[in-house]
């Protein structure tokens, strides 16, 4: 699989006190890391748009999507993708590219997956905003268009409840722990693969000529725990993921 992976980078900026002295500090962090070495072991080509750099460099149509089988969005918010300095600060139209990978998904046969965060789903405040776009009614869940972290420190560990379901081929059946996800509601069309009290952890749905998969929580930490990327099945997992939705599975 081709696999463009957009997000899962930060910025940090840190002010220090220290008596009637204070300075700043600042550093740039990517997530994306171990996601990215699991998929290359398992003979996947991924690209990466690092967070700061997808206004400008994320492909903006349907067609230029489809230059790949599978795009991941991890952890970035949807104004990431939307509020490019054309229509933002000077007034002038371009292409919804949250739009354009629905149409990509159902028209083309694309595949998308969501990786949760705090900018993903609704995400930290509401502020991911994906529930009022163009991408979300292909998404296998819907959101609650506000706060929907499920913060849970003491670890909490998801269940299968389709252990038939092609994603979950040759990944162990006890899951390791995760400290949070997005709370989220499984749409009918959707196929919940695991789940924690309820809540879809791992959920796919078939648009049309294509694929979607929504996995509400963190591919590293810090809802992803050490013990979920030291997992035997992570890579398993994550390729599996990557190939049904890229409609090999």
């Amino acid at each position: 699989m081709k696999v463009l992976l957009i997000g899962e980078t930060w910025v940090s900026y840190g002010t220090h006190i220290k008596g009637s002295a204070a300075y700043t500090t600042g550093s740039y962090g990517e997530g994306y890391k171990p996601l990215k070495e699991a998929l290359d072991s398992s003979g996947h080509t991924v690209e990466v748009i690092p967070n700061h750099l997808a206004v400008n460099e994320t492909p903006w149509t349907a067609e230029e999507f489809d230059a790949y089988d599978v795009v991941l969005l991890s952890d970035i918010p949807a104004d990431a993708l939307l509020l490019h300095d054309d229509p933002f600060v000077r007034g002038v139209p371009v292409p919804n590219r949250l739009a354009e990978l629905a149409r990509w998904v159902s028209e083309l046969g694309g595949g998308v997956v969501m990786i949760g965060g705090f900018m993903s789903f609704s995400g930290f405040e509401g502020r991911a905003n994906y529930h009022f776009t163009a991408l979300a009614p292909v998404l296998p869940v819907a959101m609650y268009g506000f706060d929907d972290r499920v913060e849970r420190p003491e670890g909490i560990h998801p269940a299968v409840a389709q252990g038939s379901h092609a994603v979950l081929t040759g990944v162990e059946e006890e899951w390791p722990m995760f400290l949070g996800y997005n709370k989220t509601m499984a749409r009918d069309e959707a196929a919940v693969a695991v789940e924690f009290e309820g809540d879809p952890f791992l959920a796919t749905r078939e648009v049309g000529k294509g694929r979607t998969v929504a996995f509400t929580s963190d591919c590293s930490p810090h809802w992803g725990s050490p013990d979920f990327l030291a997992w035997a099945s992570y890579a398993t997992l994550w390729s599996n993921i990557v190939r049904w939705a890229g409609r090999e599975l």
